[in-house]
Formats: C-alpha cells, structure tokens, sequence
C-alpha cells in the first residue's frame, strides 16, 4: 500500500483544514487508518485512528471534539477535517495504514506498517 497525504497549509488560529491521504490498493476497506503529526523539535504524536466502519474512531484528547476522521472506501482515501484550529496544531501531519481483521483501531505507531510522506501544517496566531 503506497499513502499519499494533501491539504496542508498555512491557516489563522480559528480556521479549519482537511487533510486528505490517497492510498493504492484494491484492499483498502480492510485497512485501519490513522493519522500522527510532529511538531518541530518534539515526538511523533497520535492524532486519530478510525476501523473499517465510520462508527469505529479514536482521537486523542489534544484533537477531541475539533477534528473528525473519516474514510471513503470508493476513492481509497481517508480524511481529517480539522476545525478551531490552534498554534499548538501546527506539525506535519501523516496518515498511516495497517491491514486488519475486524474493526478496530490502532493508536501506536509501532502498530501501522505504511506511512505517507507527511503534509505541513502551520496555524499562525
């Protein structure tokens, strides 16, 4: 599976972005998904994850209740709308895949085994 992740970009604190990741394959729907991000200096931190259903997602508490992830197994791609965006935000963002036997999640990064190339971004105050 190749991941190809768009959307970045630079947005005033307040605004929203979406984040797209395309992926190859002809097996998606049985992939989970997620996305991490990395703020310059810092650790690779989880975002969120979402299974095989749009019922079946994960977010972390930075994230909770100002993004949403959700996936359209007809295009192989994945989303992360993300809304009331904040300075703290700013990182480059990339989705990841595992294949999968049930609906899950997975939120380790140590768990995913295909990454995209990352998508920047910034979010000025």
């Amino acid at each position: 599976v190749q991941l190809q992740a768009s959307g970045g970009g630079l947005v005033q604190a307040g605004g929203s972005l979406r984040l797209s990741c395309a992926a190859s394959g002809r097996t998606f729907r049985m992939y989970s998904l997620g996305w991490f991000r990395r703020a310059p200096g810092e650790d690779s931190e989880f975002v969120a994850a979402i299974g095989w259903s749009a019922d079946t997602t994960y977010f972390s508490d930075s994230v909770k209740g100002r993004f949403t992830i959700s996936r359209d197994d007809a295009k192989n791609t994945m989303y992360l709308q993300m809304n009331s965006l904040k300075p703290e935000d700013t990182a480059v963002y990339y989705c990841a895949a595992r294949r999968s036997y049930s609906d899950t999640y997975y939120y380790q990064s140590s768990e995913y085994d295909y990454w995209g190339q990352g998508t920047l971004v910034t979010v000025s105050s």
